[in-house]
């Protein structure tokens, strides 16, 4: 049996802004066994990364989480303090590969000392050691060791992002969080960025959620798929549930807009409109004013329904 590694109930976070309360993240629920990869997937704007900010707990104000549990290894990591879970469970438990390589490493400090300040602080390496270390990490993410002495700005886009990956690796936590991590690359060196998480996945035994809204990425790599809308789970299953048997109506929307390159021939389709105001979200089912099969009962909100085993949906439809 699949040991449980993270486990989301009723997770909600809000934005308190001069203009309202913005419900980023409202009320998700989901979990992850040990060696599981789980894909998260949806429009900008759903609460993907949000989501992702509030598990490692560095959500930017004026952001909070206002309600939920998040369960780490058993543990309710939303009771511990910022100073117990900085030292315990960020980096060491959970570690996040940041959207944007470019942004997430320091400009005037060497690839080598940003790597190697991690081992310094959480490990009490000196700091010899911890270049070493460093040396170490690049090359299993396929960079030359000697680029310890490169400052960013000597880096392509591909190798900026692989070493942001070493960076969420040097304390081989068991859960790492990847957003967006082939943003602003070309499609080859988004190919070779996805063939390296794979392969850490099978050498190293470690979970990934990887937060994308490109489902034809997530299918590269995810064991379970979550499609997020307006801040909430839609539908959720099995990445062969989702691709092969979709339910939930958004669901079949983004997946009819991907090309196929094999199979059955057939016309694109898009989704009308834009996605809700989460300041002001529509009462009942949030995807309602964009679904062809709204009804008067979509102005409720809709239950969650397990349709097969492990393959949930919050649709009216299959209520």
């Amino acid at each position: 049996m699949s040991e449980k590694l993270l486990e989301v109930r009723g997770l909600k976070t809000y934005f308190y802004t001069l203009k309202g309360v913005v419900k980023a993240v409202d009320g998700v629920d989901f979990e992850l066994n040990k060696g599981e990869s789980l894909g998260i997937a949806g429009e900008s704007g759903c609460g993907k990364s949000t989501l992702a900010f509030s598990i490692i707990r560095l959500v930017p104000a004026p952001g909070r989480i206002v309600d939920g549990q998040i369960s780490f290894m058993g543990k309710n990591v939303l009771d511990l303090s910022e100073e117990d879970f900085r030292r315990n469970v960020r980096w060491k438990g959970i570690s996040m590969i940041f959207q944007g390589a470019m942004n997430a490493l320091n400009p005037v400090y060497t690839i080598g000392d940003q790597i190697s300040e991690i081992m310094i602080i959480h490990r009490n390496y000196t700091k010899k050691e911890a270049l070493e270390e460093a040396k170490k990490l690049l090359e299993m993410v396929g960079i030359d060791p000697r680029r310890v002495k490169s400052y960013p700005h000597e880096l392509s886009g591909g190798m900026k992002q692989r070493v942001v990956i070493a960076m969420a690796l040097a304390l081989r936590p068991p859960l790492v969080i990847a957003d967006e991590p082939t943003t602003a690359l070309d499609v080859v060196v988004q190919a070779q960025i996805m063939n390296l998480l794979k392969k850490l996945k099978n050498e190293l035994g470690i979970s990934i959620i990887l937060i994308s809204h490109d489902l034809s990425l997530i299918a590269e790599i995810a064991d379970k798929v979550a499609i997020m809308y307006g801040g909430k789970i839609a539908e959720l299953g099995l990445s062969e549930h989702i691709y092969l048997n979709p339910k939930h109506p958004y669901t079949q929307g983004l997946l009819g807009s991907i090309p196929r390159l094999k199979g059955e021939i057939r016309d694109l389709t898009w989704i009308p409109g834009v996605p809700p105001d989460l300041s002001n979200p529509p009462p009942g089912c949030r995807f309602a004013p964009r679904c062809k099969y709204a009804s008067e009962k979509c102005n409720r909100e809709p239950p969650v329904i397990e349709i097969e085993r492990g393959h949930y949906v919050a649709c009216w439809l299959y209520a």
